[in-house]
Order: C-alpha cells, then sequence, then structure tokens
C-alpha cells in the first residue's frame, strides 16, 4: 500500500483499494472493538473543533473507563500534573507513572552514561507499563516518552494506548511543524543527502 502518495484518496468515498476489505471488517466483529470503534468516532466527530486534551477526556467517558494510565516522561512533568488533575476531576482513578521509575542505572544494562551533567539513570518503558498492567488500569495515556520507548510501552502494555503529547523539545511538543514548516522540510532533506 502507497496512502501516503496517493493522488485521489478515493477511500474517503468507499473505493476498496485493496484485497484486505472482507478480513478487516471481521476485526470488528467483537464487542470491544466495535464500541471502541464507535465511541471514538462519537468522541471525534462532536461537530466542533475540540483538543486533543477534549478528545481524550471524551473518548473515555464514552468508553465508561474509570480506571486511567498515565506514562510520562519527565521532561514533560508539569504537563502529566496538569492531565492528571483533569483525570481527577472527571472523577477517574489514575495510575500514573514516571519514565525513571525503579530508578535504574544506565550501567546496570549496559549502557554508557555520555551526559556527564544528567545523573546516570534509564528511561525504562517497559517497567512503566508492567505497573500500569499491575494496577489493572483500562485505557494508558503515554506522554512524552522518548521515540523508541513510546513503542517498547505500547508493546508491553496491556491496556489500549493513546499519545496524548509527542514529546519534541525544538518544535514545542509539535513534532508535526517539521513537516509544515519549509526550513525545517529543507533541514530534513539535507540530512538524507
Amino acid at each position: 500500500m502507497k496512502c501516503a502518495t496517493c493522488g485521489d484518496r478515493k477511500c474517503i468515498d468507499g473505493k476498496n483499494c485493496s484485497n484486505l476489505r472482507p478480513h478487516m471488517i471481521e476485526l470488528y466483529q467483537t464487542d470491544n472493538e466495535m464500541s471502541a470503534m464507535l465511541k471514538g468516532a462519537e468522541a471525534a466527530a462532536s461537530g466542533k473543533p475540540t483538543t486533543r486534551v477534549e478528545q481524550t477526556l471524551s473518548f473515555i467517558k464514552h468508553m465508561g473507563y474509570k480506571k486511567v494510565g498515565l506514562a510520562f516522561c519527565y521532561a514533560v512533568a508539569s504537563e502529566a500534573e496538569a492531565m492528571n488533575q483533569l483525570l481527577v476531576d472527571a472523577g477517574l482513578t489514575v495510575s500514573s507513572v514516571c519514565c525513571k521509575v525503579c530508578g535504574i542505572e544506565k550501567a546496570e544494562i549496559g549502557l554508557a552514561n555520555k551526559n556527564p551533567n544528567r545523573k546516570p539513570i534509564t528511561c525504562n518503558p517497559v517497567g512503566q507499563a508492567r505497573t500500569l498492567n499491575r494496577d489493572k488500569t483500562e485505557l494508558n495515556i503515554q506522554m512524552g516518552l522518548c521515540v523508541g520507548h513510546d513503542a517498547m510501552f505500547s508493546q508491553a502494555s496491556e491496556a489500549p494506548v493513546t499519545t496524548l503529547l509527542a514529546k519534541d523539545h525544538v518544535l514545542g511538543h509539535n513534532p508535526a511543524a517539521a513537516l509544515y514548516t519549509s526550513y525545517y522540510k529543507r533541514k530534513l532533506q539535507r540530512k538524507k543527502s
């Protein structure tokens, strides 16, 4: 499939561009998947533009979740604290876990400490997921986990995972800005050469 380079994207009008459609429909036959599809569509289709925070809160409400996990990078701890408060204010039980959970030193797992100005504690995305698994969360929200660590967290999480914040220190946590601005597009293209 090459959907990203498709010129007409007729799929939005119902065109089946693949031979996968009969198999895809089967994916939504269980109550859990169908409920998530319907509730996700309801949360996104309010008729007015909403922030990702609003969409996340709406999805949680529509799904009837009561216990939510919050996995965050220490670099966005203040944002995580603000989201935690919104979740609590919405009547939810929140289990939150920082990326440095367990305080594992990099040397313990064979990593070098390349920054002498920073404590040599490694991130622990699998530990974050296992902590939230232990706490039996129904949905996990990840905020600012490093690229790669976010994938490890999602893979190890027993609950579905949604991303609220993708960390990007240069672009104010808006990584898509690199795709919109000509300066960053040129910079990325030069790196490719």
